[in-house]
């Protein structure tokens, strides 16, 4: 099979590296692959050592002919079978490309809501007369995205991004850099801060924490709205604003669970999966793929979406069970390698390009 990728590649190393190596795994298994990317990327010397054509080419707008041109000629000229776009850019562009071509065209969607039928820039992109399968980062996003477009839901696809343990595993952080030791209970909240993320649940649910011995970290940026809810907590001065930090998986293996507060907008959280490589369990609401991530009872907690209450509660059933906290880690880290292993994903991906390839636009 040969595959035609355009997407961006100048991010950091571990949030491209699922993607990256599942297209590595199929040259592996025999298919050929080019990457249309910025020739200046860090992953680009690792796509052309394993085999991998790339073409130094990305679109400066959503609309941009000469990417269209360059994708264009190499799909015919290439006689490709699939065209796989991945972000708001490169959706639109491959999408065009592909006209008067045999390949099929693919998109990957990573989050919910957003995708409207009444909202013309949608038919840029998932809507594209010309897209005939979609792949969506979680279940949830699938569930968002056949409610909002005509497409049978065949042609809309959950394939789990693909992770290997090694990828993530890092020297926790000394607590001591935090005033800490062994004896207190670290929670982590990492995100950059939007109304979706759920900042203020948290900070409510701080109200209910019983254990003198807990403190909370807030990693990230934008938490400055939310600086007068931190101040007005019982446990104010156990609550830690870190800030922006480029460790946040050490962070995340130092502490003892990790929380995602989040009411609305979420995939498939990258800071779950890191939590869980590490052998680190997660307490997580509703919303979004997060469910889909964690064994409420068994690798972690899952409670109701906007619920102060019962986040606490969460949080509490871990802070005061330590020894629940070390199975529940261990549960997680195992549910990642088994069932969101880079082989799956690889596996999954070449069996949706095949189910498109029989069916006939």
């Amino acid at each position: 099979m040969k595959i035609l990728i355009a997407s961006s590649y100048k991010h950091a190393w571990n949030s491209v590296r699922p993607e990256a190596e599942m297209f590595i795994e199929m040259v592996k298994q025999g298919h050929q692959v080019t990457v249309v990317t910025q020739g200046d990327a860090d992953y680009v010397a690792r796509f052309r050592d394993n085999g991998i054509k790339v073409i130094d080419c990305y679109p400066t707008k959503k609309i941009c002919p000469k990417t269209i041109k360059t994708i264009h000629r190499e799909l015919k000229n290439g006689d490709y079978d699939i065209c796989y776009g991945f972000n708001s850019k490169t959706i639109p562009n491959a999408a065009f490309a592909c006209i008067g071509t045999k390949a099929k065209m693919v998109t990957y969607r990573g989050t919910t809501g957003g995708l409207y039928r009444h909202d013309p820039s949608a038919y840029l992109t998932h809507l594209h007369p010309r897209v005939d399968g979609i792949v969506c980062v979680s279940e949830a996003v699938r569930q968002d995205v056949i409610t909002r477009t005509w497409k049978k839901p065949e042609q809309v696809k959950t394939i789990y991004k693909g992770h290997k343990l090694d990828w993530y595993l890092v020297p926790p952080t000394k607590r001591e850099e935090f005033g800490l030791d062994n004896e207190h209970i670290i929670g982590i909240c990492a995100a950059h801060v939007r109304p979706s993320k759920g900042i203020s649940i948290l900070a409510q649910a701080t109200h209910y924490i019983d254990n003198p011995n807990f403190h909370l970290l807030l990693i990230g940026s934008g938490y400055e709205p939310h600086l007068e809810e931190i101040k007005n907590s019982p446990m104010a001065e156990r609550i830690h604003v870190v800030g922006h930090r480029k460790d946040v998986p050490s962070i995340m293996a130092m502490a003892d669970f990790q929380i995602q507060p989040s009411i609305s907008g979420e995939g498939l959280p990258r800071t779950i999966i890191e939590a869980m490589a590490n052998g680190t369990t997660s307490v997580v609401t509703t919303t979004g793929g997060s469910p889909e991530l964690v064994a409420d009872g068994e690798t972690g907690y899952i409670v109701p979406t906007g619920d102060a209450k019962a986040l606490a509660g969460a949080m509490n059933a871990l802070i005061n069970e330590r020894d629940k906290i070390e199975a529940f880690s261990l549960a997680a880290k195992h549910k990642l390698d088994n069932e969101f292993n880079a082989k799956q994903t690889v596996m999954k991906h070449l069996e949706f390009f095949e189910l498109l390839q029989q069916n006939k636009k």
